[in-house]
């Protein structure tokens, strides 16, 4: 399997000691998605595409960084690697943040993970409003992710969406849906630099601009049913 992951990662540009993190990562990644469900990458290059994509970012984040709805690690464990930044890794689940506090420690990442809902988590003092950067996997539509991201940063921070293909109706919700939460959409780019061919994934930096009203985020659930500025009749 060594080899293989070796393979899989060769294309990454980043340096030999994050790549001996990236690789040992991948290895802990695929002994325990063998037995727990964290994701659908099962082989060393379906989890190396995700560290690409993870990558694909790293000039984007700053720090105190958090990851909200981490998931296996993506892209929070890759881009705590390659920036060394202080990281905050936000997951629900308590099985997947039992892997990730693991694999903080393994790797001695300058890491924490808090296991809770982005919904409660955004109304901790301690995490409201604090962070320089953001990030999130999430499948729900951009305004639900705005929504789950913005609270968590400081007036100037900055949320980071990665979203498949984007059309008109969503990108304007989700500028819609960001100036309610004090936000400005202030970049657009291609997905990943690292694609062998062009695709339509799209990367969106969210600018906070002034401090979220404290109704948001709505309580657990009603970001993702009912996403801001972006009605049933246009998301579907």
């Amino acid at each position: 399997m060594t080899a293989d992951i070796r393979v899989a990662l060769a294309g990454l540009e980043i340096g030999e000691r994050e790549r001996g993190l990236l690789e040992r990562f991948l290895i802990r990644f695929l002994e325990r998605n063998a037995v727990t469900n964290l994701s659908s990458a099962r082989d060393p290059v379906a989890v190396a595409a995700h560290f690409a994509d993870s990558l694909a970012i790293v000039d984007l984040i700053r720090e105190p960084y958090i990851d909200v709805g981490s998931g296996g690690g993506f892209p929070g464990i890759p881009l705590a690697i390659a920036t060394g930044f202080a990281t905050t890794l936000l997951e629900a689940t308590a099985k997947k943040a039992r892997f990730l506090s693991e694999i903080v420690e393994e790797l001695g990442l300058r890491a924490n993970v808090v296991t809770a809902r982005a919904e409660d988590a955004a109304r901790d003092p301690e995490l409201r409003g604090v962070f320089a950067s953001a990030t999130a996997r999430a499948v729900s539509s951009a305004p639900a992710v705005l929504e789950l991201t913005i609270p968590f940063l400081r007036v100037g921070g900055v949320a980071v969406l990665q979203r498949g293909k984007l059309d008109e109706r969503e990108r304007t919700a989700a500028n819609d849906a960001a100036l309610v939460l004090g936000a400005e959409i202030t970049l657009e780019r291609a997905g990943s630099p690292f694609a062998a061919e062009p695709d339509e994934r799209r990367i969106l930096l969210v600018r906070k601009v002034a401090e979220t009203g404290q109704r948001f985020p709505r309580r657990a659930g009603i970001p993702a049913k009912r996403p801001l500025c972006y009605s049933e009749s246009t998301n579907g």
